[in-house]
């Protein structure tokens, strides 16, 4: 397996500021306690779906362990925290040799989840479990919330191609996770260079309309392309006048044309239109593309329009209205010594209202009904039931600090497309419902 499955990981910055001051503060108060290297067990979860969302999509796993794996202070970080007066010297010369070493557990990248599912298990020291809290947050909410968003466009379009093209909308870091995440969650390609470049995504792209507008007419636009990228390009239509265009496109690249792109007016309207008149030119092979401010909702209106591909920019990496998923990572669980072999005390926040917690280190299962389609996603602290053995969801991905679980990220898009047709095909509504399978504790 070459790097370029992986995912490039070659001179990846350390990640150790991608955190809040508290952590450090608390392993330094921690440290001078003496408490610091309890053995402890922290979990991710949330314990809602973001509104109307019926199930949760886990991404962003494959970053997550390079984060981890990168998470260590140079000597200008350590400079930097002492200039500030962020932490103390004792608790400097600690940082200076971290690493983590502890173990890490989680539903596999592409998996579905649930209200209550622990998401993720990390479990080490207080001090090295902490510390790493913002960075799982901050990744987990985000590539997990564009997966979902992109699992119910996947969903919308029917088996139809999809392309993203968010990166001229969000933060450039941003767009590169958002398109990974996009990906596992059904998208085909990208147009974001960087993304194909460092996770091997199939890329895509021709031309705007300010290609269009350079040349002295649309007829001169169009040969420019067609004689740099062959007759199978992408021309875009809407510039001028839609029906002009398209008879120029076909007299241009002739009935081979690959395909033609819409980007504005009535998509519906306009698309059948189109598609009318290239049969009628002898185009009867050319694809239609529509672009355009699309959603799912959008993308589901277009159904019964002859359309082949789907180009999807805002609303997707914004997660189409919900861009985080509310994932919290809390302390479920820790002894009174560094000893794993210490037994473990099940801790939990007891705030009144939503914010309440369940203490232990947990497992989880999804049961079936009698037809294999999944019924409950059931989570618990205790011995798991011999119905459920073969059915539990975490999977190793850390041990003692070593990463174990790396995989090419076709393997996640694939593993989503599984677990979603695993769900009651109520999941694929686009409608606001709760989520499809209730969760239950035992």
């Amino acid at each position: 397996m070459n790097s370029a499955d992986l995912g490039r990981r070659v001179g990846v910055p350390s990640t150790a500021l991608f955190t809040d001051q508290y952590e450090l503060t608390m392993v330094q108060a921690a440290l001078k306690a003496g408490t610091a290297d309890r053995h402890s067990v922290f979990e991710a979860f949330t314990r809602r779906l973001p509104e109307g969302r019926r199930y949760g999509v886990v991404a962003g796993t494959g970053r997550l362990l390079d984060a981890v794996e990168n998470f260590h202070f140079d000597d200008e970080m350590l400079t930097f925290l002492r200039e500030r007066n962020v932490v103390d010297g004792p608790t400097l010369a600690w940082l200076a040799d971290f690493r983590f070493s502890g173990d890490i557990w989680g539903y596999p990248e592409g998996e579905v989840y649930f209200p209550g599912s622990p998401i993720l298990r990390v479990e080490g020291s207080f001090a090295e479990c902490v510390l790493l809290e913002t960075v799982i947050l901050s990744i987990l909410n985000h590539d997990s919330s564009i997966a979902a968003a992109a699992s119910r466009m996947s969903v919308a379009a029917g088996g139809r191609g999809l392309i993203e093209m968010g990166a001229r909308r969000t933060h450039e870091l941003s767009a590169v996770a958002s398109a990974r995440a996009a990906y596992i969650g059904g998208f085909d390609t990208t147009s974001d260079l960087a993304a194909g470049f460092r996770y091997n995504i199939p890329t895509v792209g021709t031309s705007a309309h300010a290609f269009t507008l350079l040349h002295d007419s649309e007829r001169d636009a169009f040969r420019a392309q067609v004689d740099s990228l062959g007759r199978g390009t992408t021309l875009l239509v809407d510039t001028y006048d839609v029906a002009e265009a398209v008879r120029t496109a076909v007299e241009v690249a002739g009935t081979g044309l690959g395909a033609v792109r819409i980007d504005s007016g009535d998509l519906l309207l306009v698309a059948h239109r189109v598609r009318q008149q290239l049969d009628e030119l002898g185009a009867t092979g050319t694809k239609i593309v529509v672009t355009s401010d699309l959603d799912e909702y959008a993308i589901a209106s277009l159904a019964a329009a002859p359309v082949n591909a789907y180009g999807v920019g805002t609303q997707l990496v914004t997660g189409s209205g919900q861009p985080t998923c509310s994932m919290v990572y809390k302390l479920v669980a820790r002894a009174v010594s560094a000893d794993p072999a210490e037994p473990l005390q099940p801790v939990a926040k007891k705030s009144l209202g939503a914010k309440s917690s369940m203490g232990g280190r947990k497992w989880a299962a999804r049961r079936l009904d009698g037809y294999g389609v999944a019924e409950a996603e059931v989570i618990g602290t205790g011995p798991v039931p011999d119905g459920l053995a073969d059915r539990q969801l975490l999977a190793e991905l850390v041990r003692g600090g070593e990463v174990v679980a790396r995989e090419p990220l076709d393997a996640a898009r694939q593993r989503h497309i599984a677990a979603r047709q695993g769900l009651p095909i109520s999941a694929m509504q686009l409608s606001n419902g709760e989520p499809v399978i209730p969760t239950e504790y035992v």
